[in-house]
């Protein structure tokens, strides 16, 4: 159970060794030879905003009560002002409730649903292009010195990625250093638990630069929007919507983020290009992650 009062602002980042988010696989391999593979765990966790059941989402299962909380900001079920007087989690039940200090019911919206290209079947209800539409990004900027420590930063960290495969990560970062790296089966619900991890701690998004491993969609896009954050920055590519409503709310999207390589597609004026290139290492072939020769 977690009440939601002021607490220390926790650095969080993967941990590839915690038993709970893999499984070893015995299998065979192309000669076949006997091979044993960690691969993440997959679990359902059904999300109650006070007595009404909204969606049961598949999780690799850390962090609930920052993905619960996260998963209603961006689906503008909960406003960024509102009371949340607890969230309950329940590890037998694989149930987390989050309970508020006003009267809730989503009835009407959640008939109203669009499955997203989000991978794991994200899902969008009803309103959220209207709500951020209204939405008024701050300015900030982007120095490509920060671009480059950050991205090597996360492509040499300790990952479930880089131990087990078949999963996305989101980070949070301040100039070049990360401050909340999160990862998941969907990149939807990466991105929602760093949501939930910034509203539980009062986290500024004006000056933040959000990462992700996955394409840059529509969905990414208005994450990213509703949480304040003005830069959305990708080693992936782009979806043509994605660039359409980044460009219309005016966020800063970069792609392609490979070594000394990137794109940027929309809110260029943001980019203070201070890095001479001839100091930045290419890609090492051992960091290598899913998207390196595509955009997925």
């Amino acid at each position: 159970m977690m009440k939601i009062d002021k607490a220390p602002v926790p650095l969080i980042v993967p941990n590839p060794d915690d038993p709970r988010l893999t499984q070893s696989v015995a299998g065979t391999d192309q000669t076949g030879a006997r091979v044993e593979i960690k691969v993440p765990m997959e679990r359902p966790l059904t999300l109650y905003l006070n007595a009404q059941e909204i969606v049961t989402m598949m999780t690799i299962g850390d962090y609930p009560e920052y993905l619960a909380l996260g998963y209603l900001l961006n689906q503008n079920m909960l406003k960024y002002n509102d009371v949340v007087t607890e969230v309950e989690y329940d590890d037998d039940l694989q149930v987390v409730v989050v309970r508020t200090s006003h009267h809730t019911n989503f009835e009407a919206k959640l008939k109203k649903r669009t499955q997203t290209s989000g991978c794991a079947q994200g899902t969008a209800f009803g309103d959220l292009l209207e709500a951020v539409e209204s939405v008024a990004l701050p300015k900030a900027e982007l120095r490509t010195s920060w671009l480059y420590q950050m991205t090597q930063t996360i492509n040499t960290m300790p990952s479930l990625y880089l131990e087990a495969g078949a999963i996305h990560g989101c980070v949070l970062c301040k100039e070049g250093a990360p401050l909340c790296y999160t990862e998941d089966v969907g990149r939807h619900n990466a991105v929602d638990k760093i949501a939930g991890w910034m509203y539980r701690h009062g986290v500024d998004p004006s000056d933040k630069i959000l990462y992700t491993t996955g394409r840059l969609t529509s969905e990414m896009v208005i994450k990213t929007v509703r949480m304040g954050i003005p830069i959305l920055v990708s080693r992936s590519g782009f979806t043509a919507w994605g660039v359409d409503l980044a460009r219309q709310v005016g966020l800063t999207l970069v792609g392609r983020t490979r070594g000394k390589r990137f794109i940027a597609l929309a809110g260029e004026e943001r980019i203070v290009y201070d890095q001479n290139l001839a100091y930045v290492e290419e890609e090492s072939a051992k960091h290598k992650r899913k998207g390196e020769g595509g955009d997925d």
